[in-house]
C-alpha cells in the first residue's frame, strides 16, 4: 500500500467517490453544497491534487470528467490510524479510544466489535 496522507477536505471528496462512484465535478459540487459552501473552482483543485497523490484516476473523453478512487477506504483509514497512533502514543491510547466512545453514539454492534477487536489483542499478547 502506498502511504497516501489526506486533509481534511480530501477526505469529503475521497467519501463521496467511495461511496459511488464515478462523479463528475458537478455532481461533488451539489453533494457538498450545504455542508462546505466550495465552488467548482475548489473542488478542481482539490482533485488534481488528489491525482497527483495518485488517490484519484481521472477519466476524460465525455462530456465531462469522471473521477474514480484508486486508493481504497479500508486502506485510507489504516494509514490515518497509523499516523494518528504514530502521534499520541504512547500515554494518549487510553484517551484516544475514551474520547471516541464518548463523542460518538456507538451502536450496540460497534461496541461489540470494539470489545471483539479489544479480548483479541490481549489474546494476541
Amino acid at each position: 500500500m502506498k502511504k497516501i496522507s489526506l486533509s481534511d477536505g480530501e477526505w469529503k471528496l475521497m467519501n463521496l467517490l467511495w461511496d459511488s462512484e464515478p462523479r463528475t465535478i458537478g455532481e461533488m459540487v451539489t453533494a457538498l453544497k450545504h455542508d462546505t459552501g466550495w465552488t467548482k473552482a475548489t473542488i478542481n483543485i482539490m482533485l488534481t491534487r488528489l491525482a497527483e497523490k495518485e488517490a484519484v484516476r481521472i477519466e476524460t473523453g465525455g462530456r465531462a470528467k469522471l473521477f474514480y478512487p484508486i486508493v481504497k477506504r479500508d486502506e485510507a483509514v489504516v494509514q490515518e490510524a497509523k499516523d494518528t497512533l504514530g502521534k499520541i502514543r504512547p500515554s494518549g491510547l487510553g484517551l484516544l479510544v475514551s474520547t471516541m466512545t464518548k463523542e460518538s453514539k456507538l451502536s450496540d454492534s460497534e461496541i461489540d466489535e470494539l470489545l471483539a477487536i479489544l479480548k483479541e489483542a490481549k489474546e494476541r499478547d
